[in-house]
């Protein structure tokens, strides 16, 4: 099935293959998780909204169909980003979430000072993110985090490609500024 491209593999799961309904959630949990979570700035929260981004997958899966330029990639980023907006809309505002202790890494072979120094440098990244345009934001998060291409954030966002790269433009000089203005 990893042979299999997005559009036979969704062919094939919304006729009922189990098989391919599972490796389309291999192939794009860990990058919508890294979206989501640096949306909401908690590992927790992330998984739960990453599991929920595939329920709906699986949900409106039967009515998705293969649009021109629309890749199946985007669709699901597409969710995930909703899913975002309506939490963030009942929580109505951003949270931060205060340093996580070394003992929760994933990785048990690192320093715990090397890990604290990781972890504040990402909380100081999220802040930063925070105080910059909103659209902005989306690009860079979309294109750096989640690891999308120029086409394929314009895509997720109905935008063109020239608007995305002058968009990032500004939102990385942006945030650089925000980062140096910083402690």
């Amino acid at each position: 099935m990893t042979e299999l491209s997005d559009a036979k593999l969704v062919e094939l799961a919304q006729n009922g293959n189990l098989e391919a309904v599972g490796e389309l959630y291999d192939r794009y949990w860990l990058r919508i998780f890294h979206y989501v979570r640096a949306k909401v700035y908690n590992i927790q929260l992330a998984q739960d909204l990453t599991g929920e981004v595939f329920l709906r997958m699986v949900e409106h899966l039967p009515r998705y169909q293969v649009m021109e330029g629309i890749l199946f990639s985007t669709w699901l980023y597409r969710i995930a980003h909703n899913l975002v907006i309506s939490h963030w809309q009942k929580e109505n505002a951003y949270q931060l979430v205060p340093l996580e202790a070394a003992a929760n890494s994933n990785n048990h072979h690192d320093k715990p000072l090397r890990i604290a120094e990781e972890q504040w440098e990402q909380t100081h990244i999220q802040q930063c993110l925070a105080r910059i345009d909103e659209v902005q934001r989306e690009v860079i998060i979309l294109r750096f985090y989640a690891g999308l291409s120029l086409k394929e954030v314009a895509a997720a966002l109905d935008k063109t490609v020239g608007a995305v790269k002058s968009l990032q433009r500004r939102g990385l000089m942006t945030l650089v500024a925000v980062m140096k203005s910083m402690p």
